[in-house]
């Protein structure tokens, strides 16, 4: 009885530690992505700086943020 529960304790442990390291992982690439996509909006922000139109800077922008993030401009919005 006492080696079932211990083997039980032994698996239990090691299903926790092995969600906790996947856990670890997600948040890794969750941080990766968001630099990412500030990557993308510093480079259309310096492009906008240089006085280039909205249009021009945005189409990168779409192109970078395919794959990364929901919609055409990363997920950010803002008035204009």
């Amino acid at each position: 009885m006492r080696i079932a529960i211990l083997v039980a304790a032994t698996l239990l442990s090691t299903a926790v530690f092995a969600q906790a390291d996947r856990k670890a992982q997600q948040v890794k690439e969750d941080i990766a992505q968001h630099r990412e996509i500030a990557a993308a909006h510093e480079r259309a922000a310096k492009c906008l700086e240089s006085g280039k139109s909205e249009k021009e800077c945005h189409a990168p922008l779409a192109k970078e943020c395919k794959g990364i993030a929901l919609g055409k401009l990363c997920g950010m919005r803002h008035k204009h």
